[in-house]
């Protein structure tokens, strides 16, 4: 249905762009010139398609619109997030298009001897027969979320040469920032008026989600004391003292390399400072609400702890929620929602794969502010690394599910 050479050169297009986003600027949106570069030819494009009310903010929020075709209904929306994860670099992305993959390792890097081990990662096996694109070691590929994108402009543009095809009215947006926990920010629900939509945010071929982490990113300052060390005896206070000493005190068994499934953890994944300032960044993450304060409690409780030991004031803790587990939003009257995306994957060839996110995406958020919004599969694995890797047919798939979505629509009340 969905012609395969499009969506890949669409995505090949796409991954050029240099959008990583900056959880260290929040002083404006989007935090990253680059989004802004892309988010104007993403809405050139949209009109040169033949959408129609196109709008670009100055935030960086992309909206557009599919008019219906012969059939009244909800009005259904799509979203996915231009910018890519700061975790790994975004600049340069050349993908290696592997046909046919066979199976085997994959030199990624020859100068570095980068190699992508099926013995690490073996679900890549499933995929045997495919075209694979992977990265080529230096960077992230960015299927977080381009390949979202890419997947919600191609079923936009099948549906503008598919006439015959009738359809309620159809929203779509892209924002900014959603890898640093502000993409639904600003994000105008009003204006997109949708009555529910997906963020097509997912991973591999088949995901449906609607049950997230409630999530937290604590930031931790440590005050310390230089002294020369030739006289520091009894006054020297080490910043970077405390902060290994505030590491090794949380739950050594909950963290993300010792979890899966519903399993909560505390994340440590950046640290920087000296001996008379040290700033960590850390994940909080828990599915179950009341656990997820218990989480945030216990951090409070540690830098009391250390205020008491090492002096007032030096253990600083802003404690900073990001979004909230939408299941209790989907379970209070969208179970409808869910099931027309699980009737589509149904109708185009994908067994729905209904799994909790070990993360979260924009839809958390604009689900606790009255859009319902479940999270669609690209078909992309590996996210925020230079192991990424995303199957060809997969993100056909994603195409695909979109326009049966759209296709379906219009049987909701």
């Amino acid at each position: 249905m969905v012609e395969t050479d499009i969506l890949v050169k669409r995505f090949l297009r796409y991954v050029s762009f240099d959008t990583q986003s900056d959880e260290e600027n929040d002083t404006v949106c989007p935090s990253t010139p680059g989004q802004l570069v892309f988010a104007r030819a993403l809405a050139d494009e949209l009109r040169q398609i033949g959408m129609q009310e196109v709008t670009l903010d100055d935030n960086g929020y992309v909206m557009a619109t599919l008019p219906a075709n012969g059939a009244t209904g909800p009005v259904v929306g799509f979203i996915s997030h231009v910018d890519t994860s700061p975790e790994a670099s975004g600049k340069d992305v050349r993908p290696l298009l592997v046909r046919d993959y066979d199976g085997k390792d994959i030199l990624l890097n020859e100068d570095r001897k980068i190699v992508f081990s099926t013995a690490m990662f073996p679900e890549v096996l499933q995929y045997v027969g495919q075209d694979i694109l992977f990265t080529r070691g230096r960077t992230l590929l960015g299927a977080d979320d381009k390949a979202g994108v890419t997947a919600i402009v191609s079923a936009m543009e099948y549906l503008l040469r598919h006439e015959e095809i009738p359809h309620g009215k159809v929203r779509v947006a892209f924002t900014p920032d959603e890898e640093v926990g502000r993409g639904a920010a600003l994000f105008d629900v009003e204006k997109f008026g949708a009555r529910f939509a997906y963020t097509v945010d997912g991973g591999e071929l088949g995901g449906l989600e609607y049950e997230n982490f409630n999530a937290a990113n604590p930031v931790v300052v440590f005050h310390g004391r230089n002294v020369h060390t030739g006289s520091a005896k009894g006054k020297m206070k080490n910043a970077l003292s405390l902060a290994a000493e505030w590491q090794q005190l949380l739950p050594a068994g909950e963290k993300p390399e010792y979890t899966e499934g519903r399993e909560g953890f505390f994340h440590v994944y950046k640290m920087n400072g000296n001996v008379e300032r040290c700033t960590l960044h850390m994940l909080v993450r828990d599915h179950d609400r009341c656990r997820f304060g218990e989480r945030k409690a216990l951090l409070q409780h540690m830098a009391d702890f250390f205020n008491r030991k090492y002096g007032a004031g030096t253990v600083e803790l802003a404690l900073r929620d990001v979004y909230y587990n939408m299941l209790e939003k989907i379970e209070d009257g969208h179970q409808d929602v869910v099931k027309l995306a699980q009737s589509a994957m149904n109708a185009v060839g994908v067994t729905p794969r209904v799994e909790p996110i070990r993360g979260g995406t924009d839809g958390a958020q604009l689900s606790f502010r009255g859009l319902p919004c479940p999270n669609l599969f690209t078909g992309g694995a590996n996210f925020h690394g230079i192991y990424e890797y995303l199957p060809v047919p997969s993100l056909v798939k994603a195409c695909e599910t979109i326009v049966e979505i759209v296709k379906q629509a219009p049987s909701l009340p």
